[in-house]
């Protein structure tokens, strides 16, 4: 009897130690029940649809565009930055990542266009001038606004666009239907000498929901972390 009891003290001591020792690691650590059960942590750096950017974690996960849609693998950026940087040989950002195992792709006909006459009937001075279907100004830069059938491409829909770069769509033409899009450039000497017109394969970053606002297009061509491609695309981007 005294030897069941001598070796029930000594269980229930080394029962309190373990819970004890467990205690003082999440203590030391942070560890807790959520982060070791796999829970999907909270992404920051969004933009609602007032405008306002949350702190930004500086991330492809940025404005939605995460490891989920952009796909992206840090390990992937980590080599760019560390070493076809340093050495001045950007790689394009065509060949930066996976295109084809990351999105959809979808293939259509890509035209150009202006915010001029030949292409809008809208000159300088007109006060829609620019303006898009969705409200915002036309823009050429590493993120661009494009137009699209909104059956197939929602507004907002964001394409990357193999030698274009990322086109946002928020225009729409009364030539473009079905699998056609329409991509903005500033000059017609631009169209014609970087574009014209070409069948693509597209790849679907986001699906838009029908809106975009100029604070939202702005933010995705601020992301830090895409500048090191901007310039690959148009050379006048205002930094």
């Amino acid at each position: 009897m005294a030897t069941i009891k001598t070796w029930t003290k000594r269980i229930v001591m080394i029962i309190l130690f373990t819970i004890a020792l467990f205690v003082t690691y999440q203590t030391v650590t942070g560890v807790h029940a959520q982060g070791i059960s796999g829970g999907k942590p909270e992404l920051k750096g969004t933009t609602n649809r007032t405008g306002k950017i949350a702190n930004s974690l500086h991330s492809y996960k940025s404005l939605e565009i995460g490891y989920k849609s952009l796909k992206i693998k840090e390990k992937e950026t980590t080599k760019i930055s560390s070493s076809e940087e340093i050495q001045g040989r950007v790689p394009k950002l065509e060949d930066a990542f996976d295109w084809e195992k990351a999105y959809p792709r979808k293939t259509v006909v890509a035209t150009g266009y202006t915010a001029g006459f030949e292409s809008t009937g809208k000159n300088p001075g007109d006060p829609s001038y620019g303006i898009t279907y969705s409200g915002i100004q036309v823009k050429r830069d590493l993120f661009s606004t494009i137009a699209a059938d909104i059956n197939v491409f929602p507004i907002g829909t964001i394409l990357f666009i193999p030698d274009y770069g990322f086109g946002v769509v928020a225009d729409t033409g009364s030539a473009i239907k079905g699998n056609k899009i329409d991509l903005y450039f500033e000059t017609v000497e631009d169209v014609y000498n970087e574009w014209g017109k070409r069948t693509v394969d597209v790849y679907v970053v986001k699906m838009g929901d029908g809106n975009i606002t100029s604070e939202e297009l702005e933010s995705l061509n601020q992301m830090e972390t895409m500048q090191v491609f901007r310039n690959q695309y148009t050379s006048k981007v205002k930094k």
